[in-house]
């Protein structure tokens, strides 16, 4: 399973991106899908992820700003993210968790997100 996330960059504070991830491969029983981000000198965090079933989380702090969906056929996952603050500048992860008897977690190679005036 890869996957393959495209859509960072440099935007000033106040204004939008969206981040895209496509995975490939054996991909099977979807437990989740989503987003991580982790900040210079902190942890990786969760940002947004769908579960199976559909229910959406966000984390607090992009709670009505931010928006995640997900193609089902097409096995992607997108982040529009808006009204973007600095302290969302980071390193965004897509994120996907197959579930059988075993879970499987997979990372994408990580997109620069830099919110600067």
């Amino acid at each position: 399973v890869q996957l393959q996330a495209s859509g960072g960059g440099l935007v000033q504070p106040g204004g939008f991106l969206v981040l895209s991830c496509a995975a490939s491969g054996n991909i099977f029983n979807i437990n989740t899908m989503g987003w991580y981000r982790q900040a210079p000198g902190k942890q990786r965090e969760l940002v947004a992820e769908i579960i199976s079933g559909g229910k959406i989380v966000y984390a607090d702090s992009v709670k009505g700003r931010f928006t995640i969906s997900r193609d089902n056929a097409k096995n992607t996952v997108s982040l529009q993210m808006n009204s973007l603050k600095p302290e969302d500048t980071a390193v965004y992860y897509c994120n996907l968790v197959l579930r059988t008897i075993v879970i499987y977690t997979y990372w994408g190679q990580g997109t620069l997100v830099t919110v600067s005036s």
